[in-house]
């Protein structure tokens, strides 16, 4: 963990979940097709994320977001994403 992560704990009947929130910039959005990257901001990584880990919102270069990364049928997947406002 960075200093920039956030640890979450979530109760769901009675099975506990914890995950781990990243802060990134936005590489590249696609609205037409659905997806992109997201660079995150700490290891310089691209993390890939589609239109359904948005919830709601909409996407731009250089967006800095909040974001869970999930293991995808690819790799890793950017989930639960939320644009970070100043």
């Amino acid at each position: 963990m960075s200093k920039n992560d956030k640890l979450y704990y979530v109760s769901l009947f009675f099975i506990n979940f914890y995950f781990i929130t990243m802060e990134g910039t936005v590489k590249f959005f696609n609205e037409s097709k659905g997806y992109g990257f997201i660079t995150n901001d700490d290891t310089g990584r691209d993390i890939f994320v589609h239109v359904t880990g948005l919830n709601g919102e909409s996407l731009n270069e250089g967006d800095k977001v909040e974001y869970v990364e999930e293991e995808g049928r690819k790799g890793l997947t950017a989930a639960q994403v939320r644009l970070i406002h100043d």
